[in-house]
């Protein structure tokens, strides 16, 4: 019931309490829908690869990132791109340190799911090595964009996605800072399709004052007014407060905040 009411809002056709379970078919998944970004068809749900990356945002369990740099062998991201494809998911955002293994699935004809890199940490390295090993699409990683706001280099930004953009394939700049998409638009800086984080913040690590690694979208109001009035798409991220949230709870209020 829950999964078959997601798809109807991801589809726009839905409403909360609506569908039956009698209509979910286990052996007949229901698919998620795709949509275009600069005539790239991506899937309305995207896989993240932090956990995969080892990017586990524990808070307080500091085992937890090793634990998933364990769990996650090649098989075992082989298998979840595997699963992700079955329901219509047909592409995983990274950083350029997993190359390999999105390859490695490519190569061994697994599945033909769509890299989209997050440029990395070097920009001038990350962007053209993404696009060497595949990458559909681009983007400034949100931290380092942050950064550059916040040390008063939006322009590099600018001219991030400007070199993005000469490999013929999608730009987008990453945010968990509403002022660093302020900053861009002010700037005149207009990306193919923005990444911004949204959650709510009512759940037990939240804290506003000390961040901490706690919480990435600490104005989703404010958030959902500003991005409703760009024009170009949005992909929101960091949906359900790196696992604070439950999914069913985090995505559809993601969608229900306007994001695409």
């Amino acid at each position: 019931y829950e999964e078959q009411n997601l798809i109807e809002r991801l589809r726009g056709t839905g409403k909360a309490g609506s569908g039956s379970a009698e209509s979910v078919n286990p052996d007949k998944p229901l698919k998620v829908p795709h949509a275009k970004i600069k005539g790239v068809e991506i899937s309305r749900m995207i896989l993240g690869g932090n956990l995969i990356g080892g990017w586990a945002h524990s808070r307080d369990l500091v085992y937890v990132s090793d634990l998933v740099k364990k769990y996650f062998s090649d098989q075992k991201v082989f298998e979840t791109f595997a699963a992700a494809e079955k329901f219509g998911i047909n592409a995983f955002l990274t950083n350029p340190i997993l190359c390999r293994v999105i390859n490695e699935y490519w190569k061994r004809d697994l599945g033909k799911i769509k890299f989209i890199s997050d440029g990395g940490f070097n920009p001038t390295e990350g962007i053209p090595q993404s696009v060497d090993n595949g990458a559909c699409a681009c983007y400034v990683h949100g931290g380092v964009a942050d950064n550059l706001v916040q040390s008063g280099k939006v322009e590099d930004i600018g001219k991030a996605v400007e070199l993005i953009r000469k490999y013929k394939i999608p730009a987008g700049i990453g945010a968990h800072n509403l002022a660093t998409v302020k900053a861009c638009v002010d700037q005149g800086i207009v990306p193919d399709f923005w990444m911004k984080t949204i959650h709510h913040t009512n759940y037990w690590s939240a804290n506003k004052e000390n961040q901490n690694d706690n919480i990435w979208c600490t104005d989703p109001e404010e958030t959902k007014e500003l991005m409703k009035n760009l024009k170009q798409p949005w992909i929101g991220y960091k949906t359900l407060a790196a696992g604070a949230i439950e999914p069913k709870i985090g995505m559809r209020y993601a969608f229900e905040y306007g994001a695409d």
